[in-house]
């Protein structure tokens, strides 16, 4: 990570994309942050469609739930093996390549014959779709120091708007015109959007020797050496879970017995996350001032009473929105502070960026995949326990490590 005299060093001179503007100017950043809202909604566009999937393949929407979990675990392998790479290769070409790979998956999975190979072609997708967390750790190197993590924050919010309009725009557009249309439309904005961020990335000369991939052999050792970055990777695995685990199931809840809402209707649901787009840049000034730790305890805070209001929304509509935005709030706020921790805790700043989000995505799958089980068992009472549990071991754990 360079020091905060280069970073500002870096500013002052600015460091120019490939069209001459500096890489922190506002027309970059509006780029960057749209390109990350397109990649970021590919991990979420199955969950949305899982009734209109079910009922195309012939089965219940239960039935099918996993598919939005095998794309969480598929953007947690991308980002394994993917993300580390900024350190060493030149940006350009890897946004390029990947923004193509995601292109193909997503057009294979608009024409998928069945449930396996659509879960395959998602998995693909997810993986090949980690652009935006090689552009974060660029945003963050390339800031002022102080208002580096209010840049952060712009690109986060672009990926949790991507995340909103997976759910708002897929639901709608799958409603009327089937989700394979969903798939192939986002597979046209990938690739717009990705070669021509691809185009305006700033030309990089890669000192780094070592095998490509070792990166990934780095993780552990970079984990112990960092506390901060340890901390910051198990609370952001904790709060995504909890997230994920309510979020990821919400279209089997508002579409099922208890609401009975269209695919249409219930995606309109998402516009609730707009609460994180909004607070992305709040948070980012809050990080900036009062520091990350504070941030995320306030964060936690904010979840704690949000589940309860989840589980009280399984009957009561007025809960459910409620809680929805104060989800939103708490997670993205955790966020940004989590991941400003992540990316000034070590000199690799991508490759700790890779330990955070994989951290983070491994932590939502593993709650997505256990939160459809609990609503197929127990109802929306399970899934709501299934968020408690993850969001209090987040918590747990990182105070006890802590003390120690």
């Amino acid at each position: 990570m360079p020091s905060v005299t280069t970073t500002r060093r870096a500013s002052r001179t600015g460091a120019a994309t490939a069209s001459g503007r500096p890489v922190t100017s506002t027309p970059f950043l509006l780029l960057i942050a749209l390109c990350t809202a397109a990649t970021a909604a590919n991990i979420y566009l199955a969950a949305p469609l899982l009734p209109l999937i079910a009922h195309d393949f012939g089965t219940v929407p239960t039935a099918v739930a996993w598919i939005a979990s095998v794309a969480q675990f598929g953007y947690a392998a991308g980002l394994l093996f993917f993300a580390p790479l900024g350190d060493r290769v030149n940006r350009r070409p890897l946004v390029a390549g990947l923004s193509v790979g995601t292109t193909v998956a997503l057009l294979a999975a608009a024409v998928a014959p069945g449930t396996a190979a659509l879960a395959v072609a998602v998995f693909v997708a997810a993986a090949a779709t980690v652009v935006p967390q090689l552009l974060v750790p660029l945003v963050a190197a390339r800031a002022p120091a102080d208002r580096r993590a209010r840049h952060v924050a712009a690109v986060i919010a672009g990926l949790f708007t991507g995340i909103v309009a997976a759910r708002v725009v897929g639901g709608l557009a799958g409603q009327a015109f089937g989700w394979r249309w969903v798939f192939a439309g986002s597979a046209v904005l990938t690739l717009v959007l990705g070669l021509a961020t691809a185009f305006a990335l700033p030309a990089e000369r890669r000192t780094r020797t070592g095998a490509l991939f070792a990166g990934v052999a780095e993780l552990p050792g970079l984990l112990r050496r960092s506390p901060g970055l340890w901390r910051a990777c198990l609370r952001q695995a904790g709060m995504f879970g909890a997230w994920s685990a309510l979020w990821t199931s919400l279209a089997l809840l508002l579409t099922g017995p208890s609401y009975g809402f269209s695919t249409a209707t219930a995606g309109l649901f998402g516009l609730f996350g707009l609460t994180s787009s909004a607070v992305a840049p709040l948070a980012g000034g809050l990080v900036d001032r009062f520091g990350a730790t504070r941030v995320v305890g306030t964060a936690f805070a904010l979840a704690a009473v949000a589940v309860p209001l989840f589980w009280l929304g399984g009957q009561v509509l007025p809960a459910l929105f409620a809680a929805a935005v104060l989800i939103h709030a708490a997670l993205v706020a955790s966020h940004v502070a989590n991941q400003t921790i992540a990316l000034t805790s070590t000199d690799s700043p991508a490759t700790a960026n890779t330990a955070y989000v994989v951290s983070g995505f491994a932590g939502g799958a593993l709650a997505s995949s256990v939160a459809g089980p609990a609503y197929g068992h127990w109802g929306w009472a399970g899934v709501s326990v299934v968020a408690g549990v993850w969001l209090l071991a987040g918590w747990v754990l990182t105070a006890g490590r802590r003390r120690r």
